[in-house]
């Protein structure tokens, strides 16, 4: 058994909801010791451009830092890598490490992330069948893919999936994306602009087989051929991607007896529900001020302010997490960003100003006369004017807000 360390903040997570919480902790000026815990071997790094341009080869690993590689060391923080936490004692306020390691806290922040679910299909085993999580997945799916002229099958068509379906079209690869749903990204955006997607996608020679579930990945001689659908059909293939969504890593929480359900439960300051400890980023569960209710995000924004929310929480600040959450996506000459609340914008048909056949527009989801969801395409610089329309919650005329004459600031 290893020697207890010093007590002091201790940050479990090498994402960018840790790197985050690390350097307000820091900004905000406390002088105490600092660790974070990651369990890759890799100092905290940002996931979106894994399945853009990292994948495509445009950025290097330089990008992807959270913070310099020389700040942890400057700063004070002891990064620990290649280090999982295996057990969380909140009485005792102590964290043991796979290596037997014992650290103790005044405060310990939960960033452990979240997993890609790997449903149980035969041949999920087989050589040239991947899942997409880490740097190293997406190291290796590049390399596969820049070489071209392969049949790829994307299992999955949510965001991931059709981000890497367009790195791999760009390659010059075969690319065909099976999904359950009969249009991609509608369980997201809804339907029509789901369409929107799938023709870019379509014009640049991406096959779709929808509504469609995979039931088995064929092979030979260990070595992935091809899927197999709920119909049928056989597709072939060299490669196979299994992007079908992801589950927050709460087994650490649930180890220490937090309350839990799709995520840790947190309250909008982000405090767990044991003293002393606080959940951030993908596996956080918490209550929205906005809507009154859990919101689970598993996007870069969340865990970015999730971090710095924490941290000033654990400093013992007045802090919550109020802003709605955010994404982009970048596919072929197509730019998206994304703001607003899912569950409230589910079922509900946007109204769209601007022309989706013309590919440049913005969508807005309405509930009771108010936007509480905004995305704009290949519409630049348009989002700090719908954060704030959403923020407002004041009621719009739908004829003004889809008027492109009308600003945004007096619809």
């Amino acid at each position: 058994m290893g020697t207890e360390a010093d007590a002091g903040m201790v940050i479990i997570g090498g994402g960018l909801a840790g790197g985050s919480a690390a350097k307000t902790l820091r900004s905000e000026g406390y002088p105490g010791p600092i660790t974070l815990v990651a369990g890759e071997p890799h100092p905290p790094y940002l996931r979106p451009p894994l399945s853009k341009e990292y994948l495509a080869g445009t950025t290097d690993d330089a990008a992807l830092e959270v913070n310099p590689s020389g700040w942890y060391a400057e700063n004070g923080v002891d990064l620990l890598l290649a280090e999982p936490a295996t057990e969380l004692a909140p009485q005792e306020h102590v964290v043991t490490l796979g290596s037997g390691r014992r650290l103790r806290y005044d405060k310990v922040l939960l960033a452990t992330g979240a997993a890609p679910r790997r449903p149980r299909l035969p041949g999920a085993g087989l050589e040239r069948v991947r899942f997409f999580r880490t740097v190293e997945d997406s190291r290796s799916l590049r390399a596969e893919l820049s070489a071209g002229n392969r049949r790829v099958v994307l299992v999955g068509s949510g965001w991931i999936a059709m981000e890497v379906a367009a790195v791999a079209r760009g390659y010059g690869n075969a690319v065909t994306v099976v999904g359950r749903g009969a249009v991609p990204l509608s369980a997201a955006i809804g339907p029509a602009l789901g369409r929107f997607f799938q023709s870019v996608h379509e014009s640049h020679g991406v096959t779709f087989r929808q509504p469609a579930a995979v039931v088995e990945i064929t092979g030979e001689a260990g070595r992935a051929t091809g899927v197999r659908t709920d119909g049928g059909d056989t597709i072939g293939a060299d490669l196979v991607v299994v992007a079908v969504g992801v589950t927050p890593n709460v087994s650490l929480a649930e180890q220490a007896g937090l309350d839990t359900g799709n995520g840790i439960h947190a309250d909008s300051s982000l405090r767990a529900s044991a003293p002393d400890v606080f959940a951030a980023g993908d596996v956080a569960n918490p209550v929205h001020p906005f809507t009154g209710e859990r919101l689970r995000s598993e996007h870069w924004s969340n865990a970015l302010n999730g971090g710095k929310v924490a941290a000033r929480s654990m400093l013992g600040q007045d802090a919550a997490l109020e802003l709605a959450p955010y994404f982009y996506t970048d596919q072929y000459d197509v730019s998206m960003e994304y703001s607003g609340y899912g569950p409230l914008a589910a079922g509900v048909e946007p109204v769209v100003r601007g022309s989706l056949a013309d590919g440049s527009f913005i969508a807005f989801w309405l509930r009771d006369g108010a936007v509480v969801a905004g995305m704009n395409v290949n519409v630049p610089r348009t989002q700090k004017a719908i954060k704030e329309l959403i923020a407002s919650r004041r009621q719009v005329e739908e004829r003004r807000l889809t008027d492109p004459g009308v600003p945004l600031s007096e619809v």
